[in-house]
């Protein structure tokens, strides 16, 4: 730190020296931001494990005032649940409708997509985090070794991303007459109300799965069809709490179940429809 110090006010122009401290003070403040959060769920899993108030103040050499001050200061635990920086999300592209590769079209996301990428944004911005999105190219390639990474492709536009689900036993997108999903472990399938009888419903999947280079995680949303997707936000934006504290930032699959309004395509519902399976390893 005291070098970063020393760095900054050694610069020689005024406005260079400004910006710099600039933007050094917004990397420390994503620091504090952190370890605000580090704080909170500490003193969240004292409380947790029996200890009072009165006791953790003792121990941290604090008033018990402040500890409860403490305890809901920073940023919530289950922000850890993205990240801690700046989170990219990554949306599968597609052609423009009507054009084709030869006459050289945009790659354009869909308007569910986009949709989740507010609800997204919104979320992380109330947990002190920021959000860009990026468009994956409609060869499916996508870096998938990076930190704070939220992927929402359909496995059918990315062999990538197809080639790193296989690697999970326990849930798995399989085609016959229509995309589906499978519980390997139950032995069921999970068929779209779309496919089914036109009900305006869909199944989605959503996972903390492997990177690449074996060096983290990244988090995985897809839909049988795209609305399935919105309904795995729905589902995170009603229950992240409830997921960080089964699943902290391990690695994991499950299936969510959403109803929504056909003409507006808001998710009225959302539920988990399968058991929270942990990958080992």
């Amino acid at each position: 730190m005291n070098d970063d110090m020393e760095k900054v006010s050694g610069i020689t122009d005024p406005v260079d020296r400004a910006k710099s401290a600039i933007d050094l003070m917004a990397r420390y403040q994503r620091h504090v931001n952190e370890l605000s959060r580090v704080r909170r769920e500490a003193i969240e899993e004292a409380q947790a494990s029996g200890l009072t108030q009165a006791e953790i103040a003792k121990r941290l050499g604090v008033s018990r005032g402040r500890v409860g001050q403490l305890a809901s200061a920073g940023p919530p635990p289950e922000r850890a649940f993205f990240g801690t920086d700046l989170v990219t999300v990554s949306l599968g592209g597609k052609y423009e409708a009507g054009k084709g590769p030869d006459q050289h079209p945009s790659e354009v996301v869909t308007r569910e997509d986009l949709n989740n990428f507010e609800h997204l944004r919104k979320m992380l911005g109330g947990m002190k985090l920021d959000a860009q999105y990026e468009v994956i190219p409609t060869t499916g390639i996508v870096n998938l070794n990076r930190d704070n990474h939220v992927v929402i492709c359909g496995p059918r536009l990315s062999p990538i991303v197809a080639q790193v689900l296989e690697g999970d036993d326990n849930l798995r997108f399989a085609k016959d007459r229509a995309w589906h999903l499978v519980d390997q472990v139950a032995g069921k399938e999970y068929r779209s109300p779309m496919d089914e009888d036109g009900s305006a419903g869909d199944v989605g999947y959503l996972g903390r799965l492997p990177r690449l280079d074996g060096k983290g995680t990244f988090l995985y949303i897809a839909g049988i069809h795209a609305i399935g997707a919105n309904g795995v936000v729905h589902y995170l934006e009603n229950n992240l709490a409830d997921l960080y504290r089964e699943v902290r930032t391990r690695r994991f699959s499950t299936l969510i179940s959403c109803r929504y309004n056909s003409e507006t395509l808001e998710v009225l519902e959302s539920r988990r429809v399968t058991p929270l399976y942990r990958h080992e390893g």
